[in-house]
């Protein structure tokens, strides 16, 4: 399939395919004409790469993982330590953004009961033309 295929079924923009490729994350074949040319197979490696950029993993890190996805008979003890210390970052990364969720939620709960404190000060306000 060409970039631009692979673009739409990924929802990765051409920019981000050229990209990974340049990051060594995903390969492509080049036509005759010299474009370039993926895999069906290459669908479901950008979506994980997607989600793991999503994480925050830095391409570097992606790149020694993937290769382990890929083939599970591949044991890089070393790399086990480095994504254990990528997931208590997340993990961190969703406790955060629960909490932000709880307060955001409890706003507008408030918000929901007792109305909207901009709409009641703009009916008290009185409003004088400008000079």
């Amino acid at each position: 399939m060409r970039i631009g295929d692979l673009s739409a079924a990924t929802g990765a923009s051409p920019r981000s395919l050229r990209y990974y490729e340049q990051q060594g994350l995903m390969a492509s074949q080049r036509s005759p004409s010299g474009q370039r040319l993926y895999a069906d197979a290459t669908i479901e490696r950008v979506r994980l790469i997607r989600n793991l950029l999503g994480a925050g993993l830095s391409s570097d890190t992606i790149r020694e993982v993937l290769p382990c996805v890929a083939d599970e008979s591949i044991r890089t003890p070393w790399l086990a330590e480095r994504l254990e210390a990528e997931q208590s970052r997340i993990e961190e990364q969703m406790a955060c953004l629960s909490a932000t969720r709880d307060a955001l939620g409890a706003v507008i709960e408030r918000y929901r009961v007792e109305g909207s404190p901009a709409e009641d000060s703009a009916a008290d306000r009185e409003v004088t033309p400008a000079r």
